[in-house]
């Protein structure tokens, strides 16, 4: 395959997994790595170095949008940014001595993750309880618009929740991808924020802790620019049309595609990690 020809077909599959997962909301970083690793048999970490980069691109493009509507809780996710930043670097720092095969392995298991929580319908009853301490002593109460006007709410669970945006960041660091559906899933149960704030929130954050790993990566050689490029410009293409398409596709048409063909992958990256061929 002519060099050419490899960055047309990477960027028209980027620009599919960008729409993807602007669609479902896990972010195209989930699809990337495993659609360098197993359908065009780039190096993990190459492929870990690009989604990574891809990442950064998307989320600045979104998150600022999201903090100037009032969306996004900036006091929230500056203080969760400690716990991410920091499990991205343990995550980017162990991935490079650890096999592929291991790595290959661990990602398979979060794709499967991510096709399940994709059918998952997130929901942020409403909650009367006091916020805790440390929300307090940072006032992380807020409020975010509504078509009735804004609404507050309280912020609960810090602890709890800083605790999983480490493993999030741990997870961005070892595996390319942003972890959103981790943040999301930190912030929306465990925290007990509305989930359109959970959302922009982690959007919010999720370009910080890919530029933590990708600075690692780029240290030890491993984001190529001939291939982090057309992976960049094509899952930022493909995140914009999703945000464009979103409110008249049919989103649980879409659901059903992107678990389908990531179980499909989860079970390739599997395989080629314990087999060694990865």
């Amino acid at each position: 395959m002519h060099t050419l020809e490899f960055t047309l077909l990477v960027a028209l599959g980027s620009l599919l997994a960008g729409f993807l997962g602007s669609l479902t909301g896990l972010g195209g970083g989930v699809v990337i790595v495993p659609l360098l690793t197993v359908v065009f048999g780039v190096d993990i970490r190459y492929a870990i170095g690009a989604a990574l980069v891809s990442v950064i691109a998307t989320s600045s493009g979104a998150a600022a949008a999201y903090v100037r509507e009032g969306f996004s809780n900036v006091r929230v996710g500056m203080f969760l940014e400690i716990a991410t930043t920091i499990g991205a670097l343990v995550g980017a720092a162990v991935a490079l001595h650890l096999h592929a095969s291991i790595i290959a392995v661990i990602f398979g298991l979060v794709l499967i993750y991510s096709a399940v929580l994709s059918f998952r319908q997130h929901s942020s009853a409403a909650d009367t309880l006091a916020p805790d301490r440390i929300a307090s002593w940072l006032r992380m109460d807020s409020s975010y618009p509504t078509p009735d006007g804004p609404e507050k709410y309280h912020v609960r669970g810090v602890p709890f929740g800083f605790a999983l945006m480490f493993v999030a960041g741990v997870l961005s660091g070892l595996l390319g991808i942003g972890s959103g559906a981790v943040k999301v899933l930190a912030m929306d149960k465990a925290m007990k924020l509305p989930f359109k704030v959970s959302t922009t929130t982690s959007n919010f954050m999720i370009g910080v802790t890919a530029a933590a790993s990708a600075g690692i990566y780029l240290s030890r050689g491993y984001i190529d620019p001939g291939l982090a490029m057309p992976v960049m410009l094509g899952v930022l293409g493909g995140s914009l049309l999703g945000a464009r398409l979103l409110a008249g596709a049919a989103v649980k048409l879409l659901r059903i595609v992107f678990s389908v063909v990531m179980a499909a992958l989860a079970v390739e990256m599997i395989y080629s990690g314990l087999t060694g061929k990865i």
